[in-house]
């Protein structure tokens, strides 16, 4: 359909939406985000401002038969927004103001705000933060969505735990087009849709515009005080095992201590709940397997436990490891551990990624199947890993029904593997694939909830998951993801979106 139909239809609203089509300088630029393995070549791109922009391009779309999806920061492992179908983006990176709303007493943060955004302005302004991630580009509106986790999630619980309000553009079944405030008040009749964004993943009921967040026990009505305070300080390590002196018993032993330390210390009540880690078991092109490990400066005796917390990680290992250690102020730090937003580990990248939550060991057998894969000698790559990250705590003191996002998990697991040529796809989507495969091959190659597994990450989207010839356990890849919950999100989907206008290849289907 012609661009000259599409415009009026968005002009009837009002507004002045910036729209790009094919021969605009921008174009080119927008078709591409973090995964270059998607490049989108829709007909439009509409660049919205306010939620009025995002009811004009949505009816637009609906109004000229068009498929409409929309991006936030762009970092999608799979091709959500992507696809050949797909006629109209909604872009929201200008959508990225965050301010203290007086009337819902809560921070209003708007979906293409960064990461790196949120955590920086939040702290300028109030001296408050959110546990959240430490991709500093990746944008709210999936992130949150997803359930939002990060190094302070022990401490603090989960993005979502602060969720107030969600602000969304939905459509209803007459093709109606509305901007709706869903909260979590008992009394709200939107509160399932509330509970919906606390976990059920981006582009599914709707486009969200904003968040509204404050802590649910806060009282008063400063903003210093609605949302959590960060510690003034972290003290850091950082370790390196050279993969030249590691030996397979080696490696089982280190990754054996630090998810055991994990599951002796994550108890919303440990005494511990304060240091985070994260394990980077990268392939051994890349030299090294190491960990970032920090603590509150201003908490008890922090530099004995995290010396205590290194010792136990690296008892029985036959290899002397490379520790630094130091402290930084809280905004530094958060920088310090951040995933660059420039240079080639972060532009023109083609990746694919996985995940599996833990809340037991994984077996010597599955990390002699990790070795395998992390030591071969025919894979050559920008960055390839599996990583081993702290989680639980105050994480799983909120009920798995209270939130959409399943909890119990105490070790989350992501593995990556990124490149740049694209005659170089199947050899790393075999290598993850086959690696996760392994590491799962009692449960039919994928993490099913049991005693040692509780599922996967939905903002670490995995399509594989549907696909029978890596998913044999004949477990649906929405129970990997949201657990008993599903049936729960069916029903907000018939409610919010039933003519499943937004949809992709992991969205939530409406229960019928």
């Amino acid at each position: 359909m012609a661009r000259d139909e599409f415009l009026p239809v968005i002009d009837l609203a009002g507004t002045a939406v910036p729209v790009v089509a094919p021969g605009d300088l921008r174009y080119e630029a927008l078709c591409r985000a973090y995964n270059y393995r998607f490049v989108a070549k829709p007909d439009h791109f509409v660049l919205a401002r306010t939620p009025r922009d995002v009811e004009a391009a949505v009816h637009g779309a609906i109004t000229t038969g068009r498929r409409v999806t929309v991006r936030s920061g762009g970092h999608c492992g799979e091709d959500f927004v992507a696809t050949p179908d797909v006629g109209v983006i909604v872009d929201l990176s200008a959508m990225s103001g965050i301010s203290f709303d007086h009337e819902f007493g809560a921070f209003a943060i708007e979906a293409g705000a960064t990461v790196g955004r949120i955590i920086r302005e939040l702290f300028d302004g109030w001296g408050v933060t959110i546990p959240c991630g430490f991709c500093m580009g990746v944008g709210a509106g999936g992130h949150i969505s997803g359930g939002g986790y990060g190094p302070m999630s022990r401490r603090l619980g989960l993005s979502v735990d602060y969720l107030h309000a969600v602000e969304v553009v939905v459509v209803a079944a007459d093709r109606t087009v509305s901007t709706v405030v869903a909260t979590r008040d008992d009394d709200d009749p939107n509160r399932e849709l509330w509970w919906a964004h606390t976990g059920g993943g981006g582009g599914n009921f709707g486009v969200v515009t904003r968040y509204f967040l404050r802590s649910p026990d806060a009282t008063g009505t400063d903003p210093a005080d609605l949302l959590p305070r960060p510690p003034g300080a972290l003290h850091i390590a950082e370790v390196n095992w050279p993969w030249a002196g590691l030996a397979e018993a080696d490696f089982v032993r280190l990754v054996g201590n630090f998810v055991r330390w994990q599951l002796a210390n994550s108890a919303s009540d440990s005494a511990d709940i304060d240091i985070y880690a994260l394990l980077n078991c990268m392939h051994r092109a890349a030299g090294d397997i190491t960990m970032h490990a920090h603590v509150p400066d201003d908490a008890v005796d922090p530099h004995a436990r995290l010396a205590g917390f290194l010792d136990a990680v690296g008892d029985g290992v036959g290899i002397t490891p490379l520790v630094r250690r130091r402290s930084l102020p809280w905004l530094a730090a958060t920088h310090y551990l951040a995933v660059p937003q420039t240079g080639p580990l972060a532009v023109g990248l083609r990746c694919k990624v996985k995940s599996a939550d833990l809340r037991g060991a994984h077996t010597d057998e599955q990390l002699a199947a990790a070795y395998h894969h992390l030591t071969s000698d025919d894979h050559q790559t920008v960055y390839s890993a599996m990583e081993y990250i702290a989680y639980g705590g105050k994480v799983n003191s909120v009920p798995s029904s209270a939130t959409a996002i399943p909890r119990e998990a105490v070790v989350r697991t992501f593995y990556m593997t990124l490149w740049h040529d694209a005659a170089d796809d199947d050899r790393h989507l075999r290598w993850i694939r086959e690696l996760y495969r392994d590491i799962h091959a009692a449960t039919g190659g994928v993490p099913v909830p049991d005693a040692t597994s509780t599922g996967a990450y939905i903002n670490y989207a995995d399509v594989d998951l549907t696909d029978p010839q890596w998913n044999t356990s004949g477990v649906p890849w929405h129970t990997l993801y949201y657990g008993p919950n599903y049936p729960r999100l069916q029903a907000v989907k018939a409610k919010w979106d039933p003519r499943d206008v937004f949809h992709h290849a992991l969205s939530v289907s409406p229960s019928r």
